[in-house]
């Protein structure tokens, strides 16, 4: 096992990335369409016939990245077998919504999502920035369907769900979907030299970490009412809920440090630096475990923590993080955070034996069961936290 200083090495991260892809990579291919999306720790699959929008969209990135980043061509066809899947088996043909999930290749929910969409658009942008150019359509389509359906011009910012035939909508607004997006928006830019994506991804990170943050002294609330107005009480009562959970999430305060990080390379204000410390700073400052090591789940609206369980994408997003605010302010205290948290992950959350990461750990780091990676999980946050510390460096690197 490395030193903490190699974690920082890019030998060290391309070969956790392949390790990480060797869970998957072949077994994850289902030659009938797309990918099967639950694993268990050993890599044995447990559910064959449900399919999530998310996994299937979050598959195409991990094989787009490899195409890209390290020039493995040869799973181009890969790439495009999921995205086919996406666009024959997702994609509703009438309308160009997008099923939330699929049993044995039919719809099983039809719920129209917000995050679901920010995935299609994300997946659509890595892909043609790996060669498949038919996904410029695809691309320029989802954006048109969020403008139609899901973007609200008086508080610019995004709508969260609408049902299968756009007819029924939730007056529930989530900033989760909205980071997504300014994610998909980013890579969209970077795909197609675009501006509008630039814009929209500059507006989405302003109005939630500035404007929005206002109403919580600075931090970043996860769920509000239709006029974006914080609701401090959705899922009180349901805090480990999958997709909303209730509380401040530490995770995405350093996965939104990251997004103002890359955002600055395109569009550089002092603010994005700024704002990006903060929530960065905030999260290790009140969510790190000084006894068992990780960063908590949850904190409550006082600063407490309340959920200390460790999620593997928690880590994974506070590492690039780390790495990204030592590039962009030549401060070794972030270096040093980021070993730390390396240190902790490589411990814990690494499955040494069989490979990629073990979902979620108790407070003491024991597990709660052997489903490593069911809907959902792909490694694409630790994967994706891998490339783009390679990609910070290599930036940092070339404009030296």
């Amino acid at each position: 096992m490395p030193i903490s200083n190699t974690f920082t090495t890019p030998q060290f991260l391309l070969e956790h990335i392949d390790k990480t892809m060797a869970f998957y990579h072949p077994k994850c291919i289902d030659k009938q369409g797309g990918f099967y999306q639950y694993f268990l720790d050993n890599g044995d699959i447990y559910n064959d016939q449900d399919k999530h929008l998310v996994s299937s969209c979050r598959f195409v990135f991990n094989y787009a990245m490899a195409v890209i980043e390290q020039d493995r061509t040869d799973l181009l066809s890969i790439v495009k077998h999921g995205l086919d899947y996406i666009n024959d088996k997702h994609k509703n043909p009438f309308n160009g919504g997008y099923a939330w999930q699929l049993n044995n290749n039919m719809c099983s929910d039809d719920t129209n999502h917000c995050y679901g969409l920010a995935f299609v658009l994300l997946t659509n942008a890595v892909a043609l920035k790996a060669g498949v150019l038919s996904a410029s359509e695809g691309i320029e389509e989802t954006w048109q369907l969020l403008e139609k359906h899901f973007w609200d011009d008086k508080y610019q910012l995004y709508k969260e769900e609408y049902d299968g035939s756009f007819t029924q909508t939730s007056d529930y607004r989530g900033q989760n979907s909205n980071m997504h997006m300014c994610e998909a928006m980013l890579m969209a830019y970077e795909a197609t030299h675009t501006d509008k994506y630039l814009r929209r991804a500059y507006t989405l990170a302003s109005n939630i970490c500035i404007r929005q943050a206002e109403q919580a002294k600075g931090l970043i609330w996860e769920h509000y009412n239709q006029d974006w107005q914080i609701d401090w009480d959705y899922n009180l009562n349901d805090p480990k809920h999958l997709f909303r959970p209730w509380g401040y999430q530490p995770g995405h305060f350093t996965e939104w440090s990251k997004l103002l990080l890359i955002l600055y390379r395109h569009q550089p204000e002092n603010w994005m630096i700024e704002r990006a410390e903060f929530l960065f700073n905030t999260a290790v400052e009140n969510a790190w475990d000084s006894i068992d090591g990780g960063i908590y789940y949850s904190l409550s609206p006082e600063g407490g923590v309340c959920d200390d369980d460790k999620y593997f994408w928690v880590q994974a997003e506070s590492f690039a993080a780390a790495a990204l605010l030592a590039l962009a302010t030549n401060n070794d205290k972030y270096w040093d955070w980021y070993n730390k948290i390396w240190d902790y992950a490589w411990t814990h959350m690494v499955d040494h034996k069989h490979g990629a990461w073990y979902r979620i750990l108790k407070k003491d780091n024991s597990k709660y069961d052997n489903e490593k990676s069911p809907a959902g999980k792909t490694d694409y946050h630790t994967m994706g936290a891998c490339y783009e510390v390679l990609r910070g460096r290599r930036l940092a690197e070339t404009s030296s």
